[in-house]
């Protein structure tokens, strides 16, 4: 499997993007809900243009989903 050495920022926002996630799925206040759509709105926006995804070009996907992997739980990055 190939290691990747995501910015710091790009695993932030990957990681923001779970958490306002999780509050959207829970949330029952309509005002907030617009928010945090908002918010994954931006974030995807910022994952999706990172000038990081120009440095692998052809592997892409395999690295967006590695990028998932290791947002998700940082303790199973290597694996």
């Amino acid at each position: 499997m190939t290691s990747y050495s995501f910015p710091d920022d790009l695993l932030q926002a990957q990681r923001e993007w779970y958490a306002a996630y999780q509050q959207l799925a829970t949330t029952e206040n309509p005002a907030q809900t617009t928010v945090l759509r908002r918010t994954l709105q931006r974030l995807s926006v910022h994952i999706a243009t990172h000038p990081y995804w120009a440095s692998i070009p052809g592997r892409a996907p395999a690295a967006r989903m590695a990028l998932k992997r290791q947002a998700w739980d940082p303790e199973k990055a290597g694996s």
